[in-house]
């Protein structure tokens, strides 16, 4: 049972990789002699900030570019955590199977103790058989071996 629910987990768990590297965008090595380009940002500013009066061009597309930065990493950060649960979920369940296994090797363990006892039992029975044989074998010996009393003649 151990066997089996460790090679799901690990069945499991590869084809979630497998899953997540298919989602992934393919990733395109830059043309060595095209001019760099500028994208436009993947990520919206957050509703957590915006431009105040008198930041120059400059200014908003820094911080822009700044604060993008940072969220992505925050977005990551929730998702390795979201991650985290799941792998702790996987935990719960290995550990749930490991209790079954344990309550199952508990009374497997129980079984050879009733069986031991049963086979010593059993060999102690046949000593005391055997005991009880050579003793008649050697009681009948001594009786087929034994001289007769000579009979009395009555006078004495």
């Amino acid at each position: 049972m151990v066997q089996s629910t460790m090679g799901q987990v690990l069945t499991d768990l590869e084809r979630e990789i497998e899953a997540e590297v298919r989602n992934r965008p393919p990733v395109h090595e830059p043309d060595p002699v095209a001019p760099p380009t500028v994208r436009a940002p993947a990520i919206a500013m957050p509703d957590y900030v915006e431009h105040r009066e008198g930041a120059t061009e400059i200014g908003k597309l820094s911080a822009e570019a700044v604060v993008r930065e940072y969220e992505a990493a925050a977005k990551e950060i929730e998702t390795m955590g979201a991650e985290l649960i799941e792998r702790v979920r996987q935990c719960e369940a290995m550990t749930r199977d490991a209790f079954a296994v344990t309550e199952e090797l508990k009374e497997t363990a129980r079984r050879y103790r009733e069986e031991a006892k049963r086979v010593f039992l059993e060999i102690e029975n046949c000593s005391r058989v055997t005991a009880a044989v050579r003793q008649t074998c050697t009681e009948l010996k001594e009786k087929i071996t034994a001289r007769p009393d000579p009979p009395s003649d009555g006078a004495s």
